[in-house]
């Protein structure tokens, strides 16, 4: 065999399962390397095998001489269709392999030399700080990243602005005593709790603050300030599934509550904060956030007295708020596919207490540097990608909203195939399908080619999902979407929300995994001849919803629509 076709056998080989189909296919995968080398006098090449992708415009020449061979072969139409559906089942993923392992292979070296997500999250946390939405930092960080994805060469990039109400801290304090012995704890506000709030009640001990906890004190909490915890710390309860901080703010709302402390989990002294309202607009009740040590203190008192009262007072402001989503777009160049588009996005913004490194600087600035990996490599794809930083995430998913709302207003929602949401997504070493079975074999396959260009790639695959986050909007919608699986630096969970969220908490070759391997999904999942997933139906999504267990949710945070 001559040697400038011997790497076209070696593509044949991969589609060991169909071998009477393949001889046939194979033959004009061959005829085809001819065809070529008599006019380059060379071996099968990266343009060859663009040549060989269905999605490349010079294909459906090539399928013409499959139609000339086929009518040698094949007398009846349906044994031609037969043969038609297996050429696409069996070879699909072998093409993913053979077209894109030379290109996962210079992301690889692109990300491991010239990696930027490390250093631009330590020069925006170091010049900018905080990212909070609406706040005179969050503009700051939209011009940020807006300059940096046109410094990468996205014309193309764009402001999607939005006007909501904002919620900003002031002041707060939590006094836990009896008579005229008083005590003040550390603490701070939860977000869109009242803009003014002076409130005292008997303490009512809810533990975790689980739906069935509220139930089973549903007669005592009113008119009372509920303590719960924010995680859950009880082992009668472990391997259940939490509440949001939100939807329990929600449930001592509903059963009456004056207002709600809720003691953090984490060691240390730590406080969090994050939004208590579950529509991201202010709720009537004043929420709070205690330590994990003055949780337990109130919990020691309470059980050496009968009664503990507690009074919250606090002041907070609320205004109407100007933001913008930042967008880059890569415009898809198929014929056929261009018009489909995946979303890849995370939220830019953060909470006050601190730089919001982890939460979602690890994220957000992971994707920029994947927009750069892109347009660095002069990467082509056939559908396109959109490359999203959301603001107002942490104040209730605002970006988002608004971006799935102006999808839907100008009929492009119908274009969206998947969402991939980046949210303290670190570290990757697998993906989460996002409770779409669907999409878990070619994510395995695009991750056994990943594990060819580096073997400590994991290619952890997953499938569920949740709330509270970007994708919620999409996924409402009837979007599908996915993550990443990963793992946070040593530490970084602790400081979740918490005013030790900074950039000592980052490290570089976590970030660097983040770029390399989601860039390399990415790039597959914008070229795979098909996409294995669809938008929903309403009747779907409700029953997709329903599967994995977040009708309660979403009706605890008004966002369930369809009838009971």
């Amino acid at each position: 065999m001559k040697n400038k076709h011997k790497r076209g056998y070696w593509f044949c080989a991969l589609n060991t399962d169909y071998q009477p189909v393949n001889t046939i296919y194979c033959k004009f995968i061959i005829i085809t390397i001819q065809i070529f080398s008599c006019f380059t006098n060379s071996e099968i090449s990266d343009t060859h095998r663009v040549f060989l992708h269905p999605t490349s415009n010079f294909f459906y020449i090539y399928i013409l001489f499959v139609k000339l061979y086929l009518g040698i072969h094949f007398i009846t139409m349906k044994k031609l269709l037969s043969f038609l559906t297996l050429l696409l089942i069996t070879n699909a993923i072998p093409l993913i392999a053979q077209d894109f392992l030379p290109i996962f292979g210079k992301i690889n070296h692109d990300v491991l030399k010239n990696g930027r997500a490390y250093e631009t999250l330590r020069d925006a946390t170091a010049t900018i700080g905080h990212r909070l939405t609406g706040s005179e930092n969050g503009r700051k960080a939209e011009e940020y990243a807006f300059n940096l994805l046109k410094s990468y060469g996205y014309d193309n990039v764009r402001y999607q602005a939005f006007n909501v109400e904002a919620w900003t801290r002031e002041t707060v304090t939590v006094k836990i005593g009896a008579g005229n012995d008083f005590k003040s704890y550390p603490v701070v506000a939860l977000a869109h709790s009242p803009v003014s709030a002076h409130v005292s009640g008997e303490i009512i001990d809810l533990g975790d603050g689980l739906e069935e906890d509220f139930i089973a004190a549903s007669d005592k909490i009113k008119d009372k300030i509920v303590l719960a915890n924010i995680n859950i710390q009880s082992p009668d309860n472990k391997g259940k599934r939490n509440l949001h901080r939100s939807e329990k703010t929600a449930l001592a709302i509903k059963y009456g509550a004056r207002g709600i402390i809720l003691a953090n989990g984490v060691k240390g002294g730590v406080l969090l904060t994050g939004t208590a309202s579950v529509t991201g607009h202010l709720i009537t009740i004043p929420a709070a956030c205690v330590s994990l040590e003055s949780g337990q203190e109130i919990r020691k008192s309470l059980a050496e007295t009968s009664m503990l009262e507690a009074q919250i007072d606090m002041t907070n402001l609320s205004r109407p708020i100007h933001a913008r989503n930042i967008i880059a777009t890569l415009p898809g160049i198929s014929r056929e596919l261009s018009k489909e588009i995946i979303i890849i996005g995370g939220h830019l913004d953060s909470w006050d207490l601190a730089t919001g490194a982890v939460d979602n600087g690890v994220g957000s600035f992971s994707i920029i540097d994947m927009a750069r990996v892109f347009k660095q490599l002069k990467l082509k794809t056939a559908r396109t990608i959109r490359f999203v930083l959301f603001m107002g995430e942490e104040q209730g998913l605002l970006g988002s909203k608004h971006m799935v709302s102006e999808l839907k207003r100008s009929g492009e929602i119908k274009d969206v195939r998947l969402m991939i949401n980046l949210d303290m997504n670190n570290n990757t070493r697998g993906f989460n399908a996002g409770g779409s079975t669907a999409l878990m074999p070619a994510l395995e396959q695009i991750g056994n080619e990943i594990k060819q260009v580096d073997t400590s790639y994991a290619n952890e695959i997953k499938n569920s999902t949740g709330l509270h986050s970007d994708h919620q909007p999409f996924m409402l919608s009837g979007i599908p979407t996915a993550t990443s699986v990963g793992s946070l630096p040593p530490g970084a969970w602790g400081c979740y929300h918490a005013d030790c969220d900074h950039f000592n908490l980052i490290i570089k070759e976590q970030l660097d995994n983040n770029v390399r391997y989601v860039s390399m999904v990415l790039y597959a999942l914008a070229n795979i001849p098909h996409l294995p997933v669809a938008t929903m139906s309403d009747t779907e999504t409700r029953d997709f919803l329903i599967k994995n267990n977040l009708k309660t949710e979403l009706i605890l945070g008004k966002e369930w629509r369809w009838d009971e």
